[in-house]
């Protein structure tokens, strides 16, 4: 039986709810007004765990003591100079829509128990507008963009077996002839996909890049596919790439559909945003040709994490694979639930904060955060290019630069980012190209702008004067 004090405050909490929501409004308030000038990096020191009390001290002793514990161990991972993982932070109208979702708490999986089926119809058909994507997309959201690759190749992997007769979906992998799946700067998450999927990190075969870069020689490609056909494969084509931002020529990749039998799955993660700028919409021309795409809405859509979409042209096979069998589901009729066509049975209602955010900026808004990104981008690395002892290891194509120190080892170059890193005005990751140690600079977030790159850039010139000082 439960403890009756524990009951008594959750009554006490919830007749208390609207001083307790605008508590934590105000705390919320409180981080976001400081965001800007919060550490980026946040130092954390070793704290001994708490143990579960067997009384609770209700909900607004919880909040102090939330605010007294980690109050100072959050970063300003949601602000402007956070230009780590390609993550924005969370727009005023995404983050209302995300307080929102919570508050409403409804299922996303079935249409007749709310409006959130429609919520959810309604995001995608703006996403798949401000795309540029045909009518004949279907798409759905996710947990991220791990889901949204497993999504699109769980589908691959259905399309591809159909070709030797068998159902993965029903009957597993048996007698499924040697799997051809192709691609050239494949993201980590699609090669966990795989993983997850059965299909094997190991199993991708990889063709060559262009020279100086991350993007896939279709030639080379036409030639592999030459070689294996009639055999069906999957290709996995980036739009965007992690470390450079490049680009698959896919309006030459579609162009092979025409001849050789393969699934194309792009990943156009954050890279998708190109469509929404005139400057770099060229970029996506060819994705229409896609069986599925992978776009991030965390990323540059600027909506809290844990939010992703996934795109297909094949509604038919996405049922296959996704779709649930039980009573209490009944019978799955020609506008199926969302729980017939996702990896999760279980799903909050995402596409709120999405839709927020999107009625709230429209096309022009987003136009706007986008540009304004690869701006500073290209401003820094500009920047990069003047300055003796940085050089750009690739060009700056839209919001990601990708550098080192001149002449310098992997320690030193470590050494430099933790040292920027830990006086807390941006937070760069670690990466390496064409074989060199670097560094790089993703920016995605809503609020960043020049004012913020002189920040980051006069704290990263002291670390480099620093340095400097001590070799001499």
């Amino acid at each position: 039986m439960a403890n009756a004090s524990s009951c008594s405050k959750v009554t006490q909490d919830k007749n208390n709810l609207p001083d307790l929501l605008s508590r934590a409004r105000d705390i919320a308030a409180d981080f976001l007004t400081g965001v800007d000038e919060r550490p980026v990096q946040a130092a954390q020191s070793p704290r001994q765990p708490l143990s579960l009390p067997d009384d609770g001290i209700g909900t607004e002793n919880a909040l102090s003591l939330l605010v007294k514990r980690y109050g100072d161990a959050h970063s300003g991972s949601a602000g402007p100079r956070y230009w780590g993982f390609v993550t924005g932070g969370a727009t005023p109208a995404a983050l209302v829509g995300d307080w929102l979702a919570s508050t409403y708490d409804q299922n996303g999986t079935q249409g007749f128990e709310s409006a959130a089926q429609f919520i959810e119809s309604e995001t995608i058909a703006m996403l798949r507008d401000l795309f540029g994507l045909p009518a004949a997309f279907a798409g759905n959201f996710v947990s991220g963009a791990t889901m949204s690759n497993f999504a699109g190749l769980a589908m691959a992997r259905q399309w591809l077996a159909r070709h030797y007769g068998i159902d993965i979906a029903a009957d597993g992998f048996y007698s499924l002839r040697r799997l051809h799946i192709i691609s050239s700067t494949p993201h980590s998450s699609a090669y966990k996909a795989l993983a997850m999927l059965g299909l094997g990190r190991n199993n991708v075969s990889l063709i060559p890049q262009l020279p100086g870069r991350e993007a896939m020689d279709v030639a080379a490609l036409e030639t592999y596919l030459a070689k294996i056909a009639p055999a069906p494969a999957i290709l996995i084509a980036s739009a965007g790439t992690v470390n450079t931002v490049d680009f698959d020529d896919l309006r030459s990749i579609a162009s092979l559909k025409e001849r050789f039998n393969f699934w194309l799955h792009v990943d156009a993660a954050f890279g998708g945003f190109a469509a929404v700028s005139r400057k770099y919409r060229y970029l996506m021309e060819g994705i229409e040709a896609a069986d599925s795409i992978c776009i991030d809405a965390h990323k540059w859509l600027n909506v809290p994490y844990d939010s992703a979409m996934f795109f297909t042209r094949h509604p038919d096979l996405q049922l296959q694979v996704f779709q649930s069998a039980a009573s209490y589901l009944g019978a799955i009729d020609d506008n199926p639930d969302f729980v017939h066509l996702t990896p999760q049975n279980s799903r909050r209602l995402r596409a709120l904060p999405a839709w927020m955010t999107l009625i709230a900026y429209g096309r022009d808004g987003y136009r706007d955060i986008v540009e304004r990104n690869c701006l500073v981008a290209e401003a820094l690395g500009e920047r990069i290019r003047e300055t003796s002892g940085l050089q750009l290891l690739a060009p700056v194509r839209m919001n990601v630069v990708c550098f080192t120190l001149e002449g310098a080892d992997a320690a030193t170059v470590h050494e430099y980012l933790n040292r920027v890193n830990a006086a807390g005005k941006v937070l760069m990751t670690p990466t390496v190209y064409d074989g060199q140690p670097g560094i790089r600079a993703a920016i995605s977030n809503w609020r960043t702008t020049l004012d913020d790159l002189d920040i980051a850039w006069e704290s990263m010139m002291a670390v480099l004067n620093e340095m400097r000082v001590r070799q001499n």
